[in-house]
């Protein structure tokens, strides 16, 4: 409940004056049946007078007002502490996701985080909302109809003793079973935004592949699922009414029944069972609406388990622990001592294994190897992407953990395999790499990174948009845009991670030269698969299956490295052929 308190507390006068305008609809809907019921007992008895019948239709109409006060002022107030929940809940959830690292982040599905950050919070947003609409309104109706009820025939009462009980009994039950239906529903949800999420991010390799059918059979069979999954948890909503309404109408005939023999053999008003009729109703609606409630609480109560699993999610990479949080990276010297690392605990396999390496400031160091051999991951240690299992990775001879996870990202730059580019003009994605740069800042990088020529071909230059993740650009240009992005940092280190591989060689070329006039005091380290695209590196290290297996020139390594002699050789070949 603590966790939940914090979204309430902000909006504690919303939460408490929306319930309190509901009990003021409350107290009319219990008076106006009594009131009425005074009307017809006077005109059956022949003692209602006209005065007497305009003041009790005045004070029907003024509670009538105040009823309909209560009922707009109780929505109202509703709404805002329900959409301000949520959006402070949202706000958090994504904050948390944000604050992961890349362990954490593997651990839920993309798919999965956008239910919770959508669809779970809308659920409970829902009940917040009904929550507080019916949480003092729906037992209010039913005790103050209880109440009145057993004041005007405590004979007839005796019905809802027995009425009551089993519609609770029944609902508790429904209930129970709907929360593991719901539940499932959810995991659902996920599993078809994965695939839709899927779908149409890789759209043009589906088209490219000709895997539109396969494509489709994949989303008919989430599709599917959620549907089974839906119906079967929507069964018990759809059992719910029916049984609340045989139960309604049932109760409703019993009264009927005594009440009429009531009227004819003790004398019972005939406005009385008029108006214990009303509260028998507003009894069974008030049950009725704690249900949909209750069921709409096992939704939500599904949905805030997950919400709570983000929330609660340990962040295994943190700077709390940080022995100097103040310190910067001034010159970009990197080692590496006895580093091995895997991505699970429990796992056998080893991506990295006892990595001995020291990289000097200011040099340009290349890494080559077999796919999978833990090249990105070797340079993922740097800014803390993962953290070692064992061994140290040390900045300027100072541990990584040492340093505040923003004073040492913000002193490295690294360019993904996979180009991320954002929905907006060029000049708003280059400037995530320094949002106050200037124009002849952005110009100059954008001239280091070969792209400034595709970007003045554009009609509107650097205010063009990118669309969605960059779809109107080529995968060359957006790894030009993703260098120009990085080198705007103004970085120490500057990790490029095979970001050329989409590029011809004239323009990596071109790329490597710029790196070695504009930016000489950075650390450079390049991951590629061509030996030109390292060649030139002070130098190069080979990696294989997690080790290092060699560290020098293209020239030592040639003659005296197994690993790369092969590398080069095949890619002799085929440049031959």
């Amino acid at each position: 409940m603590k966790v939940w308190f914090k979204y309430v507390k902000p909006y504690l006068p919303y939460f408490i004056i929306g319930p309190l305008c509901m009990i003021v609809e409350v107290i009319g809907e219990v008076l106006m049946p009594f009131m009425l019921s005074t009307v017809i007992n006077s005109g059956e008895q022949g003692t209602l007078t006209i005065t007497k019948s305009v003041a009790t239709a005045v004070g029907m109409i003024l509670i009538a007002l105040f009823m309909m006060a209560g009922g707009v002022g109780g929505a109202y107030f509703g709404a805002k502490a329900s959409i301000n929940f949520a959006a402070d809940l949202r706000s958090d959830v994504y904050g948390k996701v944000q604050e992961f690292s890349s362990k954490n982040i593997d651990k839920f599905s993309t798919g999965s985080l956008v239910t919770r950050l959508t669809n779970d919070v809308t659920q409970m947003q829902n009940f917040v909302n009904m929550l507080l609409r019916m949480a003092l309104r729906s037992p209010g109706m039913m005790i103050g109809g209880v109440v009145m009820a057993i004041a005007l025939r405590p004979s007839l009462s005796v019905i809802l003793a027995v009425t009551i009980p089993l519609m609770l009994i029944g609902i508790f039950g429904l209930i129970f079973l709907g929360f593991k239906r719901f539940t499932k529903m959810q995991v659902k949800i996920d599993k078809l935004n994965s695939t839709v999420q899927e779908g149409v991010t890789n759209i043009r390799v589906v088209k490219s592949f000709v895997r539109e059918d396969h494509e489709n059979d994949n989303f008919r069979t989430a599709n599917s699922d959620l549907k089974e999954s839906g119906m079967k948890a929507m069964k018990i909503m759809i059992f719910m009414h029916p049984v609340t309404t045989v139960c309604m109408n049932l109760t409703t005939l019993a009264v009927l029944w005594f009440g009429s023999d009531a009227v004819i053999r003790s004398g019972m008003d005939i406005g009385d069972l008029s108006a214990f009729l009303t509260y028998v109703t507003q009894i069974l609606m008030s049950i009725t609406m704690i249900t949909f409630l209750l069921m709409t609480s096992a939704r939500a109560m599904a949905s805030a388990r997950r919400i709570k699993e983000v929330l609660n999610e340990e962040i295994d990479i943190t700077d709390i622990n940080a022995a100097n949080p103040q310190l910067e990276v001034t010159s970009g010297k990197i080692e590496f001592r006895n580093v091995s690392f895997r991505y699970y605990k429990n796992s056998e396999e080893t991506v990295l294994n006892d990595v001995n390496l020291t990289i000097d400031a200011g040099s340009t160091v290349g890494v080559i190897g077999s796919t999978g051999c833990g090249k990105t991951t070797l340079v993922s240690m740097i800014p803390r992407l993962y953290d070692v299992d064992k061994g140290e990775v040390l900045v300027d001879g100072i541990n990584v953990k040492d340093y505040s996870l923003h004073n040492l990202r913000e002193g490295v730059s690294m360019v993904l395999q996979k180009n991320v580019l954002f929905s907006g003009t060029i000049l708003e994605n280059l400037r995530w790499g320094n949002e106050n740069a200037t124009e002849e800042e952005i110009a100059a990088a954008a001239s280091s990174a070969q792209a400034d020529k595709f970007i003045e071909g554009f009609t509107k230059g650097y205010n063009s948009d990118l669309g969605q993740g960059g779809s109107n650009v080529s995968g060359g240009q957006k790894q030009r845009l993703c260098i120009a992005r990085a080198l705007l940092k103004k970085p120490k280190i500057l990790i490029f991670d095979d970001s050329t591989s989409a590029v011809d060689t004239a323009t990596e070329a071109g790329i490597r030269r710029a790196l070695r006039e504009d930016i000489p005091n950075a650390t450079k380290i390049i991951i590629a698969q061509r030996i030109s695209s390292v060649i030139d590196a002070e130098k190069i290290i080979v990696m294989d299956d997690g080790k290092i297996t060699g560290v020098g020139t293209h020239q030592e390594l040639l003659k005296n490295n197994r690993e790369y002699q092969e590398i080069y050789y095949s890619q002799m070949e085929k440049e031959e052929k």
